[in-house]
């Protein structure tokens, strides 16, 4: 800006040249002088202090004065509020306005919550001042409105802004610089307050890189917590994402190579047309890979998460909802993880090569392969990882026109197979996990360990849609939960027991005196009847002697209550309710199952490989233990490989002591 050094008027000089060009200007020379002094001085530093101050000339409004630059400089977000069209350099320069029109407006910004009024105001500050929302539909570019005085004055000291009318840009569909604006919380301290390197109230980002890697401290950022809260710098929660997350997914992924090489599944030598990404067109091409429909309910359970996982994170990045797409993510790492490999083990594990385990090997490979996917912009490095390793580097010995992609990063994001996605199947599974859950819930409460075997379950569902299926997989249910037998109900009251008091704090301030009244009335109610109102209706009528009193499920408070003998846990439509008491065959078989675990513990300190056959030899004071040992000799020796279990020392090897349920036993394996 310019100002006449008698008059005060000013101008606002919209480029170097429109400078140059003014009536009388001097001063050049000094930018001039110093280039020739130092030829390696970059040109666009004329515009800069010290040397743009030097430049004056003639004042229009008083002859014989002169135009002086004003001594301040502007503020920075200035600067930063004209970038959508400042990077192009436009208008002046050549093919500007096409690349504005072509990347005007941004899709998307972010920068953190101080920004509201810095970067965030000077965008949308700015573009106001140059565009005209109503001139946009003409199809040129957008100039001051003519009914409003400011902004023609402005464009008439501004002309130099205004492009050629010969050559109109394309239309803009708003003058708006961005179409998105992704606010940031501020990142504090483990103290809750701001970073500060004097305080050392965080670990230096290289420090954590090192320690845990990148795509921790990434999946932390993004999985957290929703992007526009503020986040406490937690050292401890970025080591909980690599079990939580990281390990997880790593851990399919070995369990996946590990078998794959036992029995020789190489999809390179079954896929004969062009790789290319690798994605479901390609698979389907495969020699013995089927169709989803031919493949079993949990192939095809799976399958329909994996494709509904990946049509929510889509729609979640298209509405830049980074959070929910991580907790869509998370929660299939844990489906595919907790469920399907763990209810696959056995068909791994099966010496025959059957069609229903080539059928596990393509449906866990295709959902590693669209996992390594969808979670690349998250955590770039383990995608890398297991794309390089289950597609890359598999087809390496391949001609060019046959390689997959090199990097994950090269690939096109993943679209969901709408027909694979069974809503039906996924609510029957998530229900089944969820009883599974529950049950766990319950053992723990009640401290029984799950080795230990129990003599039933009973499951109370709220409604009987899903129970035929319940009941045709009602020994997935007893393998899970290791019980000997599931029955289905619809009454509790057997089992358990409510208490309903109401919830003193919310209820206090609107009831006032009335509260004992209602606390007492709820005690007399029956607690099961009452939860069932509650959960069809969505409220309850009290009444009490000086009117009735409508209360919803936030009012109360519900506690349940398992009676004698019995552990339970309750969710939204289901209560699990196990039998706690233990015969001797039942306590047996449960110590059976500790040894197995021992066993196995035992192995992997070997280093033993997992087609390795072992002796076993038990030394233990403990008739009860030794009665289970001969009782479940041929289940132990299936489950640890053994060929053969003897109550006694092995020659030869170096024995270890272990813990068995408080029992001590001196325990001998050896590989045959």
């Amino acid at each position: 800006i310019w100002v006449c050094e008698k008059t005060g008027y000013t101008e606002a000089v919209g480029s170097y040249e429109e400078l140059l060009s003014k009536p009388g200007v001097a001063g050049v020379e000094v930018w001039e002088n110093a280039k020739r002094e130092n030829p390696d001085l970059p040109d666009d530093l004329c515009v800069h202090k010290p040397y743009i101050d030097e430049i004056t000339y003639d004042s229009p409004k008083a002859p014989g004065s002169r135009m002086r630059r004003v001594s301040e400089v502007i503020d920075c977000w200035f600067d930063s509020g004209a970038m959508p069209f400042a990077q192009w350099g436009y208008p002046h320069k050549a093919g500007s306005a096409a690349q504005l029109a072509d990347q005007f407006p941004a899709d998307f910004i972010s920068e953190a919550l101080d920004q509201t009024r810095g970067w965030f105001y000077s965008l949308v500050a700015i573009s106001t001042l140059l565009f005209d929302e109503n001139t946009v539909a003409s199809g040129q570019w957008p100039v001051a409105s003519k009914d409003d005085s400011r902004r023609a004055d402005a464009a008439a000291k501004q002309s130099s802004l205004i492009p050629d009318p010969q050559s109109p840009i394309p239309l803009i569909p708003f003058p708006h610089p961005f179409r998105n604006c992704i606010v940031l919380g501020l990142m504090l301290g483990e103290d809750g307050g701001k970073m500060s390197k004097s305080k050392r109230n965080y670990r230096d980002p290289v420090e954590i890189f090192d320690l845990y890697g990148a795509d921790a401290l990434r999946w932390y950022f993004f999985s957290n917590q929703p992007p526009w809260t503020s986040i406490r710098y937690s050292e401890q929660a970025i080591k909980d994402c690599i079990p939580e997350f990281l390990l997880r997914l790593w851990n399919v992924y070995s369990f996946f190579v590990i078998y794959a090489n036992i029995d020789g599944f190489d999809p390179s030598v079954r896929i004969s047309d062009d790789i290319g990404q690798l994605g479901p067109a390609v698979l389907a091409m495969a020699s013995g890979y089927r169709s989803i429909g031919e493949r079993g309910e949990l192939d095809r359970w799976i399958l329909s998460e994996l494709n509904g996982t990946v049509a929510a994170v889509v729609e979640h990045l298209d509405a830049y909802e980074n959070f929910n797409a991580c907790e869509r993510l998370s929660g299939f790492v844990d489906a595919l993880s907790n469920w399907y490999v763990r209810r696959s083990r056995d068909r791994f594990w099966s010496s025959e090569q059957s069609t229903d385990k080539l059928d596990a090997y393509w449906t866990l490979y295709e959902c590693l392969l669209t996992t390594s996917k969808l979670i690349a912009p998250f955590t770039p490095f383990l995608a890398e990882a297991l794309w390089r390793n289950l597609a890359a580097g598999t087809f390496g010995d391949h001609s060019d026109s046959r390689r997959p992609r090199e990097s994950v990063h090269l690939c096109d994001y993943p679209a969901a197979d709408v027909a694979s996605i069974d809503e039906n199947l996924s609510r029957r599974m998530a229900l089944m996990r969820e009883i599974v859950s529950l049950g766990r819930s319950a053992r723990m409460g009640a401290k029984l360990k799950v080795r230990q075997p129990l003599a039933r379950v009973e499951v109370v569902l709220a409604d009987d849609e899903h129970r035929p299926w319940l009941e045709q997989h009602a020994s997935l249910i007893c393998d899970e939960l290791n019980v000997k037998r599931v029955e289905f109900t619809q009454r509790a009251e057997e089992y358990i027991e409510y208490s309903v008091l109401p919830d003193l704090k919310r209820l206090g301030p609107r009831l006032g005196k009335r509260l004992p009244a209602i606390k007492k009335k709820l005690a007399e109610q029956d607690g099961g009847e009452l939860i069932a109102k509650l959960k069809t209706d969505g409220h309850v009528t009290i009444d009490l002697p000086d009117g009735p009193v409508e209360l919803d499920e936030d009012d109360i408070q519900v506690r349940l209550q398992a009676k004698p003998g019995w552990a339970a846990a309750e969710g939204h439509a289901v209560v699990v309710v196990l039998a706690t008491e233990l015969t001797e065959d039942l306590i047996r078989e449960g110590l059976a199952r500790e040894l197995v675990r021992a066993i196995q513990d035992r192995r992997k300190e070997m280093g033993c490989q997992f087609t390795d056959r072992i002796a076993v030899g038990i030394v233990t004071e403990s008739a009860e233990l030794r009665a289970a040992i001969e009782q479940f000799r041929d289940y132990i020796a299936g489950e640890t490989l053994a060929v053969k279990i003897i109550l006694g020392p092995l020659s030869g090897v170096e024995p270890v002591e272990i813990d068995v349920a408080g029992s001590i036993v001196t325990l001998y394996v050896k590989v045959q």
